[in-house]
């Protein structure tokens, strides 16, 4: 049978509803659709959707998902208010999606909620994380209980993700109502100084309500959910920086919740050693003399690179992600820059989600400990510090990612113990010399252990100064220093300043094949505490 071909078109022409005009057209759609979210958006100093899409991935690799889903081309209409899709960052595959402000506002419908749920289902189903770029005016008020339904799917299914594959949200935009729990429940949110904001309910509410009159800032920026509520973790200066952090941020995490952390080739130089010994010109012999903590990590991880997290909120302990020696870990430290570095309740909790997180994803966590104690006093008690520094109890004690910990000058206290001691679960326990480590400081000891040498030294006329202090050198002596840890099993080694950053990666390395294994899809969740 002979098949007769039609004619092809004159140079030139093309066929009517041929393949090739089926694609331009829907070019020249894509492309005028751009450039209208871009006339919104530029003047505003914000970047388009597909902007912030190609920002962050690798170049080229965006594989659009649903493109056309909610649109009506035929009436120039491309499609939903939000871009969904897949790349990769650093040539590893991750689950991206960005709301759209150019289309009708960025706000949430059945289209918009079915695109989302899609992705993360492909996201839950190939292991990789999932970054949301947020910009939208929340729930569509024209679909009602539809809109709303949707945000709680997306809800059961961000927490169904939660410690399976790594979720980071980025506030690129307006974020309000029902709408933050989106981000609140992933793990990590980044917002910009200048556009984004966070609120449940928004001034013309409040004001309405309660008669306050207050500025988009001072309800949801940036700064303030920055410094002062904690929910963001990183405060970005503009949206490239919140793009390069976001990079930053997964080049120390693992795909999922069964892979383990990326490893890079590192090579002892000069550099560590010198480093190492310039530990004990960072660190003050006395305990009561205050030093950046930050110093000492950047001396005691590869190449001095430190991602902070939650650098401005409980600034009294500091957490964030390194390598030691190619390999990634979390740090936890207490930084006496800040209140001494005591634990209160915002420390406590800021500290409790970084372990959880951590411990989820099977990185390891090391802890530098100098801490005096909880933060005394009554505003600590009614905020909840019983049950609010349980939190950091509880995170440390069902931990099972490998831990080592370094006490550098003193751990007193339930605060010891929280800060990953060997009797709360750390595989490997170190202190320098001179570590005070007891139940409290000396001169609160004194006070209660010779009451009567105290008294009887009143009653004979001697310097009640002096004799305390005879008594504080007799307990310290006696009490306040690592030995009596050592010998009691609680520390592995003394070790000098120098020796920190060697023996915490020959402990890593031990604990490389550490079982860590767990029954189910995950190992826990990373819940909002």
């Amino acid at each position: 049978m002979t098949l007769t071909l039609p004619p092809r078109s004159a140079a030139g022409s093309e066929p009517h509803n041929s393949r090739d005009s089926y694609v331009k057209d829907h070019s020249d759609l894509a492309e005028a659709a751009e450039q209208r979210a871009a006339a919104r958006q530029h003047p505003q100093g914000k970047l388009t959707a597909r902007e912030r899409i190609d920002a962050l991935l690798d170049p080229m690799s965006f594989v659009e998902v649903g493109q056309f889903a909610g649109g009506n081309p035929s009436k120039g209409f491309l499609g939903a208010a939000v871009v969904t899709g897949h790349g990769t960052i650093a040539g590893r595959r991750v689950a991206v999606y960005a709301q759209d402000f150019s289309v009708r506002g960025g706000t949430l419908g059945r289209v918009e909620g079915d695109k989302i749920l899609h992705l993360m289902d492909i996201a839950l189903e190939m292991k990789i994380p999932v970054i949301a770029l947020l910009d939208s005016g929340g729930a569509r008020i024209q679909e009602g209980v539809v809109a709303l339904g949707q945000y709680g799917r997306i809800f059961r299914k961000t927490c169904a993700a939660s410690g399976v594959i790594p979720q980071i949200s980025l506030i690129l935009g307006p974020c309000a109502g029902g709408a933050v729990y989106c981000p609140a429940l992933t793990d990590f949110i980044i917002m910009t100084r200048d556009n984004s904001h966070m609120f449940v309910t928004g001034p013309d509410v409040v004001r309405a309500v309660t008669g306050e009159n207050v500025s988009f800032e001072e309800l949801g920026g940036g700064e303030l959910h920055n410094f002062q509520s904690g929910v963001a973790h990183y405060l970005a200066d503009s949206e490239q920086d919140a793009l390069d952090y976001t990079r930053a941020l997964l080049s120390y995490l693992p795909s999922n919740c069964d892979e383990a952390p990326p490893s890079y080739a590192y090579e002892e130089t000069a550099q560590e050693l010198v480093n190492a010994q310039s530990l004990d010109a960072l660190v003050p012999a006395s305990s009561r003399q205050p030093y950046d903590m930050v110093e000492v990590i950047r001396n005691l991880v590869d190449h001095g690179e430190f991602v902070e997290v939650q650098e401005m909120f409980a600034r009294n302990v500091v957490v964030g992600f390194a390598c030691m020696n190619g390999e990634p870990v979390g740090i936890v430290a207490n930084q006496p820059l800040f209140d001494a570095g005591t634990l209160d309740v915002d420390a406590s909790e800021k500290a409790a989600r970084f372990v959880r997180f951590l411990d989820a994803f099977g990185i390891p966590i090391v802890t530098l400990v100098d801490v005096p104690g909880y933060r005394p006093g009554t505003e600590q008690e009614q905020a909840g510090i019983i049950r609010r520094g349980a939190k950091l109890i509880f995170a440390y004690a069902n931990a099972t990612s490998p831990m080592v910990t370094v006490v550098l000058r003193k751990a007193y206290g339930g605060a010891y113990i929280v800060m990953g001691s060997k009797s709360i679960g750390a595989d490997f326990n170190f202190a320098w010399p001179g570590s005070e480590i007891a139940v409290m400081g000396a001169d609160g000891a004194v006070s209660i252990m010779y009451r009567r040498e105290l008294a009887a030294a009143v009653e004979a006329g001697r310097d009640i100064d002096e004799v305390s202090a005879e008594l504080a050198a007799k307990y310290t002596e006696e009490t306040i220093n690592p030995n009596l840890s050592v010998e009691e099993g609680e520390f592995d080694a003394i070790i000098t300043p120098s020796q920190t950053r060697s023996s915490i990666v020959s402990s890593l390395a031990l604990l490389a094949t550490k079982d860590t294994s767990h029954v189910g899809v995950k190992r826990h969740d990373n819940g909002p505490l």
